[in-house]
């Protein structure tokens, strides 16, 4: 059983990734952001918070975000393991995995400041969107405070993740098909089958 953790700012590909790596090796997707639009879509009290939170560019509270997944992974439904997609964003998070679940591998999609912003404003103007609500997106502020909050409280997960020499350092830059394949590769996984790439990085 493969249990991986996927980091990265916006924009760099996390969930493009973490699906391909699902669809291919029979892992489940879990992803944070997925669970709380799923709320806002269906205008939950969770939903409304994340709303009002996402549309300031801050980030939804450690206790909330633990309460989401530990009921999420109490499922059990990955038999073969889990890409975890959106979590965690700070220390406190990390902790709780570390104290909580026997974890394979961090995998970091490295992207500048300046591409993150071309990524994020470019789908939010093709109507796409990205994070929990597309009109965070929309907002080049709440786009900073993201990043503001990224730089503080989820880089320096990395040293922590780095010290268990649990750390894949990959360069998001380039294309989905060329990250991919450095992520599998630097995994040690075997590809098992021909996979369709998206033609825009996500």
């Amino acid at each position: 059983m493969n249990k991986y953790i996927m980091i990265g700012p916006q924009g760099s590909g996390k969930g493009t990734q973490s699906k391909l790596l699902a669809e291919e090796f029979g892992f489940v997707h879990i992803s944070i952001g997925a669970i709380f639009r799923w709320h806002v879509s269906h205008h939950t009290k969770l939903g409304s918070r994340v709303t009002r939170i996402t549309e300031e560019g801050r980030l939804v509270s450690d206790e909330v975000v633990e309460k989401v997944l530990r009921e999420r992974l109490q499922m059990h439904d990955w038999r073969y393991g889990f890409v975890l997609d959106g979590f965690p964003r700070t220390p406190t998070q990390a902790a709780y995995l570390f104290e909580n679940w026997n974890l394979d591998r961090a995998i970091y999609l490295d992207l500048d400041d300046k591409t993150v912003r071309q990524r994020v404003m470019s789908r939010a103007k093709a109507g796409e969107g990205s994070g929990f609500t597309k009109r965070a997106d929309d907002n080049p502020h709440a786009l900073r405070r993201r990043l503001a909050d990224y730089h503080e409280k989820t880089r320096p997960l990395l040293s922590m993740f780095d010290r268990r020499d649990m750390l894949l350092r990959v360069d998001a830059g380039g294309t989905i098909e060329e990250v991919y394949q450095a992520i599998i590769n630097g995994l040690g996984l075997n590809a098992q089958s021909a996979t369709q790439f998206p033609s825009v990085p996500g």
